[in-house]
């Protein structure tokens, strides 16, 4: 590769480094910020929630965007947008306005991230070349992720609204790099044809509706529960309707004849809720009811780092030797163990009892992460590459919402209105069994593909 090409790559892996140390951030510094601002669980899980779902909600419109209005185009404006909204946020002095900044992060980083994903697709060959640079791109995703605990921890420490104002600084340096070396956008082959709006609202509104429905299900009645369940699977089938009936639609539903995405886009879902509801959850329990400072937190959840460093290492070497199929159900497998070993966590745990779930979750990001955007893009025609990294981050963000939904659902339900430490942890070993099933059903679902795996696998090299 020309130095110009290794350029354009270290931006685009400086993005979504930014959007791993944003994310990874938040959920440190959330316990701060509900202590700051008076939110109760429920509200403070819409911290998070607003950005996942709106960024998981208007993703496919963002892939299409890539494609039809140019990556580059996209990759800019969204990005400037992710700055002023983060600014927004470090000036919050009620929960709505945080959550208002996070909601609009959410869109902009839809629009951000399967952009940079379909530079990389489209600029790299398919095959050995464009698998390492993918891998590379997933492994800087999760060293931001990795390193955001430890750097929410130390912000959090001054003041949790720094949380906000480091990725203004962040994305200022990015932006200016990348308007000098992205290349400019190919002249386009044919019309945008305009986009599926409503496509993108239904199907947005019956993500968000589901995980409100989810959170709300111990305050509201059964009946009322049922109601907003059909409401949402309605918005959902309206969502289909349209996609047939679309000139242009947000997506083409032929893509999921192809059995692997389809595979691998349960999995993302899968995955991703297990990490994200696991880290809700020992979050809660480190600061609230251990009384661990913020950058301790931070520190005893670095573990998960290692596979910052196994990733471009080790990862190419076993999806060389094994496959993606057989690397990915490894992965969740190892998953599903490190959460059970989480299961006994006490008052008077130590890190040592803590450290196996931590590494082995590390282990398990290294072995899904990369090889499920691989499996997802592997096959995809150039012009519909957006879409295929939209539809992988979409599955990752509603995992990650749904996840974090159903925990602090189970948590509440358990707790109930008691308020002794005895009674907390009850409620917190019984969410943590949400993560256990994901990622056994994640695994399940990687199971069906393994008897249909291709004897050819992608040739790769250890970064």
């Amino acid at each position: 590769m020309s130095g110009r090409v290794w350029g354009m790559l270290l931006v685009l892996c400086a993005a979504i480094f930014l959007e791993g140390v944003d994310v990874s951030m938040m959920g440190v510094a959330l316990p701060a910020i509900q202590a700051d601002l008076g939110m109760t669980t429920g509200e403070l899980q819409w911290v998070v929630s607003a950005y996942v779902l709106t960024y998981g909600g208007f993703m496919l419109m963002g892939g299409r965007a890539a494609d039809l209005l140019g990556r580059r185009r996209m990759f800019l404006f969204w990005l400037a947008v992710f700055m002023v909204f983060s600014g927004l946020g470090a000036f919050a002095g009620d929960g709505w306005v945080l959550i208002l900044s996070r909601l609009v992060k959410g869109v902009a980083a839809a629009f951000l991230t399967p952009a940079g994903l379909s530079i990389i697709t489209t600029s790299f060959p398919e095959g050995r070349l464009r698998n390492k640079a993918l891998l590379v791109y997933a492994g800087t995703a999760a060293a931001g992720f990795s390193l955001g605990l430890v750097v929410g921890g130390l912000l959090t420490t001054i003041s949790w609204r720094w949380v906000f104002i480091a990725p203004v600084i962040m994305t200022a340096a990015i932006l200016a790099a990348a308007i000098v070396l992205v290349p400019k956008d190919e002249p386009l082959e044919r019309s945008s044809g305009g986009f599926d709006l409503t496509g993108a609202i239904s199907v947005t509104a019956a993500v968000l509706l589901l995980v409100l429905t989810v959170e709300r299900s111990t305050h509201v009645s059964a009946a009322q529960t049922i109601g907003l369940l059909i409401l949402s699977a309605a918005l959902l089938v309206l969502f289909v309707i349209t996609e047939k009936r679309s000139r242009s639609p947000l997506v083409r539903l032929g893509i999921f004849a192809s059995g692997p995405l389809v595979r691998a886009n349960l999995a993302a879902i899968l995955f991703s809720g297990s990490f994200f509801a696991f880290q809700f959850i020992v979050v809660l329990y480190l600061q609230q009811l251990r009384g661990w400072s913020p950058l301790q937190t931070g520190l005893a959840l670095l573990a998960i780092g290692v596979d910052a460093v196994l990733a471009p290492t080790l990862t190419p070497w076993l999806v060389n030797r094994f496959g993606n199929v057989r690397v990915i159900f490894g992965g969740l497998v190892i998953a599903a163990l490190a959460y059970v070993l989480f299961q006994p966590m006490a008052m008077d745990w130590t890190y040592a009892a803590m450290f196996p779930s931590m590494i082995l979750l590390g282990l398990a990001f290294a072995l899904v992460y990369g090889p499920l955007t691989i499996a997802a893009t592997d096959g995809v025609s150039g012009d519909e590459q957006g879409l295929a990294g939209g539809l992988l981050n979409t599955s990752f963000q509603f995992g990650a919402g749904v996840g974090l939904a159903i925990v602090t659902a189970v948590s509440t339900a358990v707790i109930g209105g008691a308020t002794t430490s005895a009674a907390i942890l009850d409620g917190y070993r019984a969410a943590l069994l949400v993560p256990v099933g994901a990622a056994v059903l994640g695994a399940l679902v990687i199971a069906v593909g393994l008897r249909r795996t291709s004897t050819q696998t992608p040739t790769l090299e250890p970064a």
